[in-house]
């Protein structure tokens, strides 16, 4: 029992410091798990601070990022990329830099599938505006969004990373707009291959 609480000081001593060191530059990526002796387990929660106890998310980490209706709130797209079978998968983060934990309930559900789309990101839209032509989020066959589902509120100064795949514009589409709800558009984003 001794041995457990000497390695939880020293972890939290060693998140401690390095939460003090961290910059805005910091990027988050978790670290891969360790379960070996005490003196690992202190340098991989160093490597991983970012993750465990990310500072404010104030710098873009994405090919493009928009501002929230709330204060504090942002999305930041990190791929938008064509996969086999006819299919876009963008992914993206929801960073939350408020004060208050970012809710997704019915928020960012299709309305068209609204009791679904609970806790999805289901509305989220491609448009390509030179062939004026809206993309939604794929559906299977029980009409459940292909897209990130039982999303958890977002708390206060992290972030959450989140998918939908769509059907595919036509080849010559290279760059479109994504819309989401409660965020600024996203113009003229690259569709990489």
């Amino acid at each position: 029992m001794t041995r457990y609480l000497i390695l939880l000081l020293s972890v939290l001593v060693v998140l401690s410091c390095a939460k003090k060191e961290s910059t805005a530059s910091d990027t988050v990526a978790p670290a891969p798990a360790t379960t070996s002796s005490a003196a690992t387990t202190s340098s991989a929660a160093a490597t991983s601070t970012p993750a465990a106890a990310p500072p404010a998310a104030t710098s873009s980490s994405g090919i493009a990022s928009a501002d929230g209706e709330r204060p504090g709130t942002r999305v930041d797209v990190t791929e938008l990329k064509r996969g086999s079978g006819g299919t876009v998968t963008l992914k993206m983060a929801f960073v939350n830099d408020s004060d208050k934990a970012l809710g997704f309930g019915y928020d960012f559900g299709d309305p068209d599938h609204h009791i679904g789309d609970y806790d999805t990101i289901g509305a989220v839209q491609l448009v390509d505006p030179v062939g004026k032509k809206k993309y939604f989020v794929a559906r299977d066959a029980d009409s459940k969004c292909v897209c990130s589902t039982k999303i958890p509120d977002v708390a206060p100064h992290s972030r959450i990373s989140l998918w939908a795949k769509f059907p595919a514009p036509p080849d010559d589409v290279q760059k479109i707009s994504i819309i989401i709800p409660h965020f600024q558009p996203l113009d003229d984003v690259t569709i990489s291959r």
